[in-house]
């Protein structure tokens, strides 16, 4: 990252490890209703198919995935509420 660029901030952090679908969208979707716009929420989730639900569930809900990161636990979601 360009020295001056300030990071992504993470306004709130959502834990789903250890839960599986449908419940990582449920709760992202819950989460995403309390956040204001242009605020961003951290996910993280373990459930393989975590990655491809949070992509489609974005794309629906027209909200942003800004960064998903494999961490050593699963997945790490960075999403801006847009609307």
């Amino acid at each position: 990252m360009p020295e001056g660029q300030p990071a992504e901030q993470v306004q709130e952090t959502l834990d789903c490890i250890g839960l599986y679908c449908p419940m990582p969208i449920l709760k992202t979707r819950e989460k995403m209703d309390e956040i204001a716009v242009g605020e961003i929420l951290e996910v993280l989730a373990d459930d393989p198919a975590s990655e491809p639900d949070i992509k489609a569930w974005a794309k629906r809900a027209g909200q942003q995935v800004l960064k998903i990161d494999k961490t050593s636990e699963g997945f790490r979601f960075l999403i801006r509420k847009t609307k």
